[in-house]
């Protein structure tokens, strides 16, 4: 073969090459501009992928790296504040990954684990705490609802001038009152029983019953 056809093979590779070259960095920015829209609409598990998709192509896309781990950092955020410790800890081994220096991912990571013990005592205490707390949460929501109705009395007087509107409100105010004392005490004793434990089943059942102005389904 004489030179000038090795010349000529030689600048075709490297012609293949470039073209190569380029077309994996547009599918990488394409992927970026993806992500970022995704972040935009709010759509985090969207936009992990984009990023993550980017990075099989370029894996050492900057753009990609950073986005991936600052939407992965998220999502542990959001599945940490839902209780999902194991799900939370797989985003944070990706985020370790691409930016292993980062100061919230050393703190997530405890906080994480120190709620997992926490969990751990308070279901060795309580075991159904949960339920309870799930009621407490629902009773409050009424709570809110009555509130709501207090104002709506009052407003009702604002342009009707009917003092019935009035003592409408006052009736409902104190059965609000009544009602937020007794949630007080229900919550107090829930506390003390994820503290403390549940000695007897009798505390566990007072903690559940009671007269209510809101009586729980």
């Amino acid at each position: 073969m004489n030179l000038q056809k090795c010349l000529m093979i030689l600048g075709c590779v490297m012609a293949l090459s470039a073209c190569s070259g380029g077309v994996v960095g547009m599918i990488a920015q394409t992927r970026d501009h993806q992500g970022d829209l995704a972040i935009e609409n709010g759509n985090l598990d969207e936009a992990a992928l984009a990023y993550q998709l980017a990075l099989d192509v370029a894996p050492e896309d900057e753009h990609a790296r950073s986005g991936l781990s600052s939407v992965q950092l998220r999502i542990a955020e959001k599945l940490y504040h839902e209780s999902k410790f194991d799900r939370a800890m797989q985003s944070l081994v990706i985020v370790g990954k691409y930016d292993p220096q980062s100061v919230r991912l050393a703190q997530l990571k405890g906080e994480i684990e120190d709620a997992r013990t926490k969990r751990e005592i308070v279901m060795t205490n309580y075991p159904t705490y949960h339920e309870t707390e799930t009621q407490i949460q629902h009773s409050y929501l009424q709570l809110r609802e009555m509130d709501a109705t207090i104002v709506a009395a009052l407003k009702h007087f604002d342009y009707t001038y009917d003092s019935t509107a009035l003592t409408d409100a006052i009736r409902y105010s104190v059965e609000f009152n009544a009602e937020s004392a007794r949630l007080t005490n229900r919550l107090t004793s829930f506390r003390n029983l994820v503290e403390s434990g549940v000695p007897v089943k009798s505390h566990d059942t007072m903690l559940s019953s009671g007269t209510s102005l809101l009586p729980l389904p």
